[in-house]
This record gives C-alpha cells, sequence and structure tokens, in this order.
C-alpha cells in the first residue's frame, strides 16, 4: 500500500499520533515504516467521499499532533461532506482505542447524577444506537465528528445541556482546615480544662484513662465506621444526616436528621453558656457584676450569639479564620499547662497541692477514690460528652473540597491526637497534684509530728484534717487545678473560651447545614422553606436565624442541666444509627457498598451501635428513653408519609437479600395442600385499562397469594420493546399508587397466543410461580377476526397443557376502558395547553410590553404550544368536541363495580364438576375480604332427582369437613334434559353464521367447504357434541331461574376437548352459558387438590 500526502493533511512531524493519508487505489501493502509491520486499521463511524481515507497511526512522541487535530472537531476537516456511518465508502480511521468506534470509553461524565455541581452528565450511546444498524448518509455537522467518535452522543440528538455550577468564588477547605481543626476545637472543649482534674482525682490515673480510652473507642469506631460510609461515594452537604439517610433511607435519616440539627443547636447555648460562666466568675472577682449572676449570663450569652451568628452569615471563609485563630490559642494554652507542671512550685501552689512531678503523688493517685455518690459509671457519664465532635468536619461535608479523602483522614487524626493530649493531661495533673489540699502555707510538717503515710505528707504538707472537713482544693475539689499548675494562669481562662467559643461556632455552622440538607430532601414537607441557600456557597442563612432564635431561647433559661443529658443522647444516638449504618450497608451485602476506607469490620461497627446505645443509659437513662421515643416517632412519620426518594439504602439491599434468601429456602420446601393459594397471571393488558378484571383476582389474591399483570406487546420487535420497556416502571407505579399488591410483567411477541405461552412457562419464581391464569370473557368474539378467536381459545388450551387452572370472567359491560382513557388523556392534554397559553400570556402582561406579541409566541414555543395537526376523521377533532358527560358512564361505572364495599347478598357457587376444589376455594377466600363478608354462599351442585337429600346431606358433610360455611345447598337434578325451544333457538341463531351446512351438500362439495373453511362448525360435529351444547343452555336456564339475584356467579367452566370441538362452538358455548346473568367466574382448576380436610 502507498502512502500520499494531500495538501490538507496534518504536517509530518515526530510526534505521538502520526496522521496519514492513504490510497487505496493500490491493492499491495507497503510498511508505512522503514522496517516496521503493518498496522491493522478497524473501520469507524466516519466518512467522506474523497479518495483518500486520513489514518491516524501511533507513534511514541508528544500529543501535540494529535491534539491539535481532534480538537473542538475543527482541524480534521475535508473538502467533502462528513458522512456518519458510511462503512462502504471512504471512512475516517482513527486508529487510537476509544476513537475508532461509537462504543464509548469508560469515562467519570456517564457516572454523574443530572445537575452534578462536580461537572456535567454525558449520556453514553444506548445500547440501541450501538446495536442496530447504523443508518447510511447521516450528515454530521462540523465538530461533531469527535463527539461520536467518543460515544457522547448521536449526530442529531437533542441532548439536554448540562450546565457546570459555576464555582468561582466558592469556597472550599482541605482536610485540615475544613476537618482536623474542626474536630480537634469540638472535642476539646471546657471539660479538658476544668473537669478533667476531677475526673482523674476520683477514678485515680489507671481508671481514669480506662474511662478515656473507653470513651475513644466509642468515637473510634464510629469514626471508623464514619470514613468508610463517607468513601462509598460521592458526599453531599448534611453530615450526618446525609452519610445515615443514604445508607438507612430516609426512615431513619429524617428521624435522626431533625434530632441532630436540634441537637447542634441547643449545643449552641449549652457551650456559650459554659462560656458566660466563666465569664460571669471573673466579673465576680473584680466584683464587677452587672445585675445578677443568672443575669448576667443571659446578656453575655445573648450578645455572645450574636457575635457568633455574624462570624457565621459572613461566610465559611471567615468561620474558618476564626476556628483557626481560637485553635492557636487552645493549643496555646494547652502547651502553657504542660510548661508549668515542670516550673518549679513555690509555697502557696504547694499549699494548694501542687509539687511538680512526684512518683509518690502518682503511685497514691493511681488507684480509685470515689467519693459518696460517684462511681465508674457515673465518671464516665461526665467525661464521655468531652470526646464527642468527631462529626464536626463530616457536618460540613458539601463544604470540603474531597469529603472522601477528608472526612476518613481528618476526623481519626483528630481522634488520635486529642486522645493523647487526654490521656497526657490527665496523667501529667496526676503525677502533680494531690487530691486533697487545704490551701493554707502553715500545713506543714515540724519536727515531732507523726505522718499519716500521704505523699503530701511525705513532701512535707499536713493536709488530713481534709479527712474530716471539706477542702477547697486538691484534684478533688478544686476545678481550677490546670490554671494553678500552668505557667502563665490567664491563658488556661483564654484556653476555656476558646474550647467554649470554638464548639459553639462549629454547632451554629453544622446545625443549619444539616437542616438544610434535610429540608432539601423534602422528607418533611412544612420544612421545605429553609431548604433555600443564597450566594456562592449556598449558605443557609434562614437556618442560621432558626438556629440563633433556638440558641437564644434556651440561654435565656440559663439552666441547661435538664437538657443537657437528653442532647448528649441525641449525639449518642446519631453514633449509634452511623455505626448501625456502616453494619446494615456490609451485611445487606449490596455490590454498591465498596468503600475505599478499608479499615473498619462490620462486627466491630455493630458492637460499636451497641456500645453507643449502652452508654446512653449509663448518661442519663430517662434521656435515653426520651430520645428513643422522639425518634421512634419520627421514624413513624416519614415511614407514615413515605417520601417519593431513592437512594439505594442498604435497607432496600436487605429487603432484597431476605427476599431472595426466603425464595431459594422455599424451593426446599415440598408443596402441601394446606399451603395452596391461587397464584395468578391475569391478562389484563396494561393494568389501568382493565381495572374491574383486576380488582375480582385482586381480591382473592392480596395478602395471600401472588398476583402478576400481564400484557403482550405484538407486533415488531424492536417497537415493541421500546413501548414495553417504556411504560414498565409507570406501570408498576400505578399498581403501587392504587394499593393493589401485584407485579406487572410484560413480553414481546410475533402473535397474543406465543406471548401468554411464554408468560405462563416463565413467569415466577421458584415456589412462587403462577398456578392459575385469568382472563376476560371476549365479549366481541362474533366480530372478531378469527386469528383472535384461536389464539383465546388456544391460551385457554395451553394452560390446561401446563397444568394450570382457568378463570374467566364476564361482566355485562366489558372490562376494556382504553377508550376512556384515551378521551381523559386527550382532554387533560387540551387543558394543559389551555393553562400554559394562559400563564403565557400573563406573563407576557407582567412585562409591560417587553418584545410586544414576538415575546408571547416565543414563551408559547418554549411551553410547546402548538397548532393540533390534522388528524384522521373521527379522532382528535371528535374528541375535542366531546363532553366528558357523553363518555360511556355506564362502562366506567361497571370497570368500578369490584372496589364497592358488596351488600348482604349471596355468591352462588355452580360447583358442577370436581376440579379440585378450586371453584369452591375462590369463592370462599372472596367471603374473607372486607368487601364481601356480607356475602353467604351458596352450593349449587348436580345430582338425582330421587337422592335429593342424600346427595345434600352428603355434600354438607364434605363442605363441614372442609371447614367452609355456607348459607344453603341445592342440588340440581334437572340438568341433562332438553332446555326450552326459545332459549335453544338463540343458541342455533348465534352459531348460524359459523355453521359449514355440509350435509345438506354432495361429498365433493362437502370436501371442498372442509377445506377452505376448516375453522366452521361442521354438522357432524354439532351432532356430536349435541348433547353437551344442550347442557350450556340448559345452565343458562337455570342459572335465570336461581342466581339472577346474586351478587357473585361462580360457575364450573367446560372444558373443550382439542381436536374435537371447533373454537367458534366452544365460544358459543361460554356465550350462551354467561349470558344475561350477574358477574360470572368461570372457574377450572387443574384437577389437583386444593381443598383437604385433613389436619
Amino acid at each position: 500500500m502507498s502512502v500520499n500526502t494531500p495538501s490538507n493533511s496534518v504536517p509530518s512531524s515526530t510526534s505521538r499520533f502520526q496522521v496519514h493519508v492513504i490510497n487505496e487505489g493500490h491493492g499491495s501493502g507497503a510498511a508505512v515504516g522503514d522496517g516496521a509491520d503493518p498496522p491493522h486499521y478497524e473501520e469507524t463511524s466516519f466518512g467522506d467521499e474523497a479518495q483518500n481515507r486520513l489514518r491516524i497511526s501511533f507513534r511514541p512522541g508528544n500529543q501535540e499532533c494529535y491534539d491539535n487535530f481532534l480538537q473542538n472537531g475543527d482541524s480534521a476537516k475535508t473538502d467533502t461532506t462528513f458522512h456518519a456511518y458510511d462503512s462502504h465508502t471512504n471512512t475516517y480511521y482513527l486508529q487510537t482505542f476509544g476513537h475508532n468506534t461509537m462504543d464509548a470509553v469508560p469515562k467519570i461524565e456517564y457516572y454523574r447524577n443530572t445537575g452534578s455541581v462536580s461537572g456535567p452528565k454525558v449520556n453514553r450511546p444506548s445500547l440501541l444506537e450501538i446495536h442496530e444498524q447504523l443508518a447510511k448518509n447521516v450528515t454530521v455537522a462540523p465538530g461533531s465528528a469527535d463527539r461520536v467518535a467518543n460515544g457522547d452522543g448521536m449526530p442529531g440528538d437533542e441532548q439536554a445541556e448540562n450546565k457546570e455550577e459555576d464555582t468561582a468564588g466558592v469556597v472550599k477547605f482541605g482536610w485540615v482546615k475544613g476537618v482536623l481543626v474542626r474536630c480537634m476545637l469540638n472535642i476539646w472543649g471546657v471539660m479538658l480544662f476544668i473537669r478533667l482534674s476531677w475526673i482523674v482525682g476520683e477514678a485515680g490515673i489507671g481508671l481514669g484513662v480506662l474511662i478515656i480510652l473507653l470513651s475513644t473507642m466509642v468515637t473510634s469506631i464510629t469514626g471508623l465506621s464514619t470514613s468508610a460510609i463517607a468513601t462509598n461515594g460521592f458526599v453531599r452537604g448534611g453530615g450526618a444526616y446525609y452519610l445515615i439517610s443514604r445508607s438507612l433511607g430516609p426512615e431513619f435519616g429524617g428521624s435522626i436528621g431533625l434530632i441532630f440539627a436540634f441537637a447542634n443547636a441547643v449545643a449552641v447555648a449549652m457551650y456559650v453558656v459554659g462560656f458566660a460562666e466563666t465569664v460571669v466568675d471573673l466579673l465576680k472577682e473584680s466584683d464587677s457584676m452587672m445585675v445578677d449572676p443568672t443575669n448576667d449570663i443571659r446578656i453575655i450569652g445573648s450578645i455572645t450569639v450574636v457575635i457568633l451568628l455574624g462570624i457565621s452569615v459572613a461566610g465559611m471563609e471567615w468561620e474558618a479564620k476564626a476556628q483557626v485563630i481560637l485553635l492557636v490559642i487552645l493549643l496555646i494554652a494547652i502547651a502553657n499547662f504542660f510548661i508549668g507542671t515542670v516550673i518549679p512550685s513555690n509555697n502557696e501552689k504547694r499549699s494548694r497541692g501542687f509539687f511538680n512531678y512526684q512518683a509518690s503523688i502518682f503511685a497514691e493517685n493511681f488507684g480509685p477514690s470515689f467519693t459518696k455518690g460517684e462511681g465508674f459509671f457515673s465518671v464516665f457519664a461526665i467525661f464521655f460528652p468531652a470526646a464527642t465532635g468527631i462529626l464536626a468536619g463530616a457536618n460540613i461535608s458539601g463544604d470540603l473540597e474531597d469529603p472522601q479523602d477528608a472526612i476518613p483522614r481528618g476526623t481519626m487524626l483528630a481522634i488520635f491526637i486529642t486522645t493523647v493530649a487526654y490521656i497526657g493531661v490527665a496523667i501529667c495533673v496526676a503525677a502533680c497534684v494531690v487530691r486533697d489540699a487545704t490551701g493554707s502555707i502553715n500545713d506543714t510538717i515540724v519536727s515531732g509530728m507523726n505522718c499519716n503515710g500521704s505523699a503530701a505528707c511525705g513532701l512535707g504538707y499536713d493536709f488530713s484534717r481534709c479527712q474530716h472537713e471539706p477542702c477547697q482544693y486538691g484534684l478533688m475539689n478544686n476545678f481550677q487545678v490546670m490554671s494553678m499548675v500552668s505557667g502563665f494562669g490567664p491563658l488556661i481562662t483564654a484556653g476555656i473560651f476558646s474550647a467554649t467559643l470554638s464548639s459553639a461556632l462549629a454547632s451554629l455552622v453544622s446545625a443549619p447545614k444539616v437542616f438544610q440538607a434535610l429540608c432539601k430532601d423534602n422528607i418533611f414537607k412544612g420544612l421545605q422553606f429553609f431548604a433555600k441557600g443564597y450566594g456562592k456557597n449556598n449558605e443557609p442563612l434562614r437556618g442560621y436565624f432558626l438556629t440563633f432564635v433556638i440558641a437564644m431561647a434556651f440561654i435565656l433559661i440559663a439552666e441547661l442541666n435538664v437538657i443537657a443529658p437528653i442532647i448528649s443522647n441525641f449525639f449518642l444516638a446519631s453514633y449509634a444509627l452511623i455505626n448501625f449504618s456502616c453494619f446494615h450497608a456490609s451485611y445487606a451485602k449490596s455490590p454498591g457498598w465498596r468503600p475505599a476506607y478499608g479499615i473498619y469490620n462490620m462486627w466491630v461497627s455493630l458492637f460499636g451501635a451497641i456500645l453507643c446505645c449502652a452508654v446512653m443509659f449509663v448518661i442519663n437513662w430517662w434521656a435515653a428513653v426520651i430520645t428513643y421515643v422522639i425518634e421512634l416517632s419520627l421514624y413513624i412519620y416519614v415511614t407514615y408519609k413515605k417520601p417519593d426518594v431513592n437512594w439505594g439504602s442498604s435497607t432496600q439491599a436487605l429487603s432484597y437479600v431476605s427476599a431472595l434468601d426466603n425464595a431459594l429456602e422455599l424451593t426446599t420446601v415440598e408443596d402441601h395442600v394446606k399451603n395452596f393459594r391461587p397464584q395468578c397471571i391475569v391478562l389484563t393488558g396494561g393494568p389501568m385499562a382493565r381495572p374491574a378484571l383486576l380488582d375480582i383476582t385482586h381480591a382473592f389474591t392480596k395478602n395471600s397469594g401472588l398476583c402478576i399483570c400481564c400484557e403482550v406487546f405484538v407486533g415488531p420487535r424492536k417497537l415493541c420493546v421500546k413501548e414495553m420497556n417504556s411504560g414498565m416502571a409507570k406501570k408498576q407505579a400505578w399498581l403501587i399508587k392504587n394499593k393493589i399488591k401485584a407485579f406487572y410483567a410484560a413480553v414481546a411477541a410475533d402473535c397474543f397466543r406465543d406471548g401468554v405461552r411464554s408468560l405462563l412457562q416463565a413467569s415466577g419464581l421458584g415456589r412462587m410461580k403462577p398456578n392459575t391464569l385469568v382472563i376476560g370473557y371476549k365479549k366481541n368474539w362474533r366480530k372478531a377476526p378469527l386469528s383472535e378467536i384461536e389464539n383465546y381459545v388456544g391460551i385457554i388450551h395451553d394452560a390446561f397443557d401446563f397444568e394450570i387452572g382457568v378463570v374467566i370472567v364476564r361482566i355485562s359491560q366489558g372490562f376494556d376502558i382504553s377508550p376512556v382513557l384515551q378521551v381523559q388523556d386527550e382532554l387533560e392534554k387540551l387543558e394543559q395547553e389551555r393553562l400554559a397559553l394562559e400563564a403565557a400570556i400573563k406573563d407576557n402582561e407582567r412585562e409591560e410590553g417587553k418584545g410586544g406579541i414576538r415575546g408571547l409566541f416565543q414563551k408559547a414555543g418554549k411551553l410547546n404550544i402548538t397548532k393540533p395537526a390534522p388528524k384522521k376523521e373521527g379522532n382528535i377533532n371528535t374528541i375535542q368536541s366531546m363532553h366528558v358527560g357523553e363518555l360511556n358512564q355506564k362502562l366506567v361505572e361497571a370497570s368500578a363495580q369490584f372496589k364497592k364495599k358488596q351488600g348482604k347478598g349471596t355468591i352462588d357457587v355452580w360447583w358442577l364438576f370436581d376440579d379440585g376444589g378450586l371453584t369452591l376455594l375462590i369463592p370462599y377466600i372472596l367471603t374473607l375480604r372486607k368487601k364481601w363478608k356480607d356475602c353467604k354462599l351458596r352450593i349449587y351442585v348436580g345430582g338425582k332427582i330421587n337422592r335429593i337429600e342424600e346427595e345434600k346431606i352428603s355434600m354438607a358433610s364434605l363442605l363441614s369437613k372442609f371447614r367452609i360455611k355456607f348459607a344453603d345447598i341445592h342440588i340440581i337434578g334437572d340438568i341433562n334434559i332438553k332446555p326450552n325451544k326459545e332459549s335453544w333457538k338463540v343458541f342455533e341463531e348465534m352459531i348460524e353464521p359459523y355453521r359449514l351446512h355440509e350435509s345438506h351438500k354432495d361429498l365433493t362439495t362437502a370436501e371442498k367447504l372442509k377445506r377452505e373453511s376448516p375453522w366452521k362448525i361442521t354438522d357432524a360435529e354439532l351432532e356430536a357434541v349435541k348433547e353437551k351444547s344442550y347442557r350450556q343452555v340448559r345452565l343458562n336456564e337455570l342459572l335465570q331461574e336461581h342466581s339472577r339475584a346474586a351478587n357473585l356467579i361462580v360457575l364450573s367452566l367446560p372444558v373443550a376437548r382439542k381436536g374435537s370441538i371447533s373454537d367458534l362452538l366452544y365460544m358459543a358455548w361460554l356465550d350462551i352459558l354467561t349470558r344475561n346473568l350477574p358477574p360470572v367466574l368461570l372457574v377450572r382448576g387443574n384437577h389437583k387438590n386444593v381443598l383437604t380436610f385433613y389436619s
């Protein structure tokens, strides 16, 4: 093959992608390069009509030439027209993988959600586009070749433009400033400075460290679970609520999200009051009180929360800067404490119990020394809230650059650093300060005084009187021990300020963010007002002010000792559910559970959930009970409301696994007659098209058996499959909306019978397979094409061949209300168009003449308001002129007759032939339903005229053994007598158009008629089954006589022997049998027992 270089090719250079034009006029192939094998090329979807083909071959080097060639599709142009799918003439060849086929290479854009803030969603080519034969001579607009080659869409497709959200100016945080700093500030609370010394004094160094480690174990397990959930997909804003709701579903997420947001809002008040109390203590020392302690706390707290609100509303960037400043102050305060422990103590500090590091003090303080009323768990309950705050970073997940990386790294590192700090402070303070001290510098040991063996005594001080009277200093008595020990006391006060204000600020930011995410999901309809965000960062300003109001309300109370345990339990409930979410997602074994953070274990997460629940009761049992009651109430509310969301939760995954396991377990159990239940295939077409047929079937399958609404699409497979797939979800949703416990299934087939045959064989799963076919009576059989009648009777034969029972339902008006639905749809469309046009006119009027009438037409165009296209006579023009009152009201009323409660009446069961008991079981099940419970069963059976009483007693005995209640039993002894002449005449007139009348012709003519019309009823056939025909007509007379007033008639279905009874004769039997009667169920089981009187 020779290589020619045209004038419009890409200039030759040493590049990774070299472009050559190949002349196809030669049959021989020459090497492209010296000593190189000729490359193999694959046809692409692009071609031109020129003499040459453009080919790209792969070469080592840079990509500059290739980028110039493909960028925007502008560099690679020819003088002729592009043909997208021309694979027979000249075609573009792009050997680079992913550019040489309509099939798309994997790209992240295909997996994004619509409207994703991280980038636009791109639609990959559908299976239909790459599977169907390509169209010829499809012109591609310049610049679109690259798009199609990459599989980004078909030329000419109208795809919705996914505009990437403008992220300019949006503040996003990394893992340090966004998670680590926030978590450390939230975990390091005021407890570190004013309660940790008391805790280690009560529990001792050993148990004190154990308390810290136990608390850390709870938070660490929760941190691991949080990390696993956060790395199992893209995390949006909402923190704990988002993680729980997307894992366990809206029921758990909505309930915990609301109380978690409320807990954060009240936590603002708690931290601010803690800050205000410290300020008030300083005012007391300087004798500068404003009013009184309580009101001073309210005044200072109110001013503080207003300032914090201003920082928050100013934006996340200002809030983050404030957090960094507060962290620096906090770290300086902690460092100040450790420095103070090595600064030699003076007499005043020694009298208060501080002796620097002493082995004797360490040994003395190692064991516990619980005071009256305190114990391990009570001390643990006091300390544990100090370990919380690990979700501070996760709560602003929407403001993180990479939540999947930031949350695990920042959270776990924060837990580690704060735990080390807590343990370090606890050990250091317990190794330097004794438990009790008087504070008097005169309490020293003098010569001749007996030492009581305490560490202080060994160091020259006698604090023995603290055993008999309360002292003010030491670990057990003085909450300001860290200020005393530190190198510069005011820095500890600054640390307390920093700890309280940073925690308050973090909670003030977390509560609105979580609440906004909850409101956006619209789980609680009344809270939608707070979903709106403002500015580039989508700041929840409304949520900020709501949090401010809640915080102010609790600050004005100024007494949070009662509410504090409940808030702690709210946080613990969140931790418990996060752990349970991780366990549940792992246990459900969903393929979608693939967390990038692999350091977790499902059983450890479950243990963490149980531990959190236990800690809730340890902290405060009544607060735990209140938390559970509130959460359960919200859970029930959300479950009742059933929000229309689908997040692929682990609850859904576990439901699937449970259903699958139960279905598999069911296959190991042999069928037993006591467990038989009707499991029905109902040929409704679309379920909304024949509601009465579905209603009567649902009446005896609801909560007891399988019901599958089936539809067969007949025609070209491509069109049928497209129509079928497009309506599957809509029709199943209709069933759910109308509270019908049924499935929808559809098949595409060449003919109706083939489709039903497929459904009969393949529907169901394991033991949950259909055993009964339910169809509507074909009311128009005399006008229908012969093929439809053959299919109708054929599916009855097929059902019997597959040993499946058959139920044929007949009502006077028929079942199909499709014409009514079509009219309603057209009227609704017209009404929508009218309203849209009115809205466009109103909008145009508001614009004060801007754009004039042109603007109106533009708006109308956007709303797809166009003049209806002219259609065939009797179609849309007729529909537009119709009034709703002119619809077939009787048909509509008949379609709803089984939805109504049936009054007092009877269900007449004509059990003429023993089919295993299905004819009796179905009406019995109906009487158990609420709508049919007032109807009594009347049983009609055939018998001998001279044995009526004996037959009646025998049947009553059988029914009593079956434990089926009945109102009466009738023995019909005159079934086999001839019907009257009028009835028989009706039957003869019915079949007359379909008779062959071959007996009146000569043999040759008769044979010819049989060949030309094999479907017609022959005289021989009619004579052979004359007795059966008599029976059907006579039965109708009896039904008219006995059951004309019944609510429902259940009647044994006559069976047409294959090859003996023609289709038209069988349809005539069914017609005459059920003519002019109340609703009739023709039932025939598969002749296997469905009833038993054995226990």
